[in-house]
């Protein structure tokens, strides 16, 4: 009969403590999905930067884009406060930013076609 108990409490609490691990069903971690695409006759070199709102460095990378060539960038950041991406060329940059704890995964675009630089991007899943 004590076995018994003592097999449902273990279960219990092996139980609670798998859900605390899982937590409450909210991600620990947003996500930035990122395309950069030369748009341009010639290639470009780029920086790419993402930062949080309290100075966290995400992702620092360097690349060299091909005419007509798009590169996919994906960063992990924290689940809340604003965080910002800054693409940077030679003589250009482009800016984007989202609230984490609003957007759980932003999809952002920077486009890059002799000087001119467009940016577009949107929460594609909001928590």
């Amino acid at each position: 009969m004590h076995r018994r108990e003592l097999l449902t409490a273990a279960a219990t609490v092996t139980a609670s403590a798998v859900a605390g691990c899982l937590g409450s069903g909210e991600n620990d971690s947003g996500r930035l999905d990122l395309t950069v695409r030369n748009d341009g006759d010639e290639a470009v070199d780029i920086d790419v930067v993402v930062r949080g709102d309290d100075g966290t460095l995400y992702a620092e990378e360097t690349d060299r884009i091909d005419p007509g060539v798009a590169r996919a960038f994906e960063v992990t950041v924290d689940a809340t406060g604003r965080h910002e991406v800054v693409v940077t060329g030679g003589d250009w940059e482009g800016r984007l930013a989202w609230d984490a704890a609003v957007c759980a995964l932003y999809d952002g675009t920077v486009a890059v076609d002799a000087g001119t630089v467009s940016t577009a991007g949107e929460c594609v899943d909001t928590r």
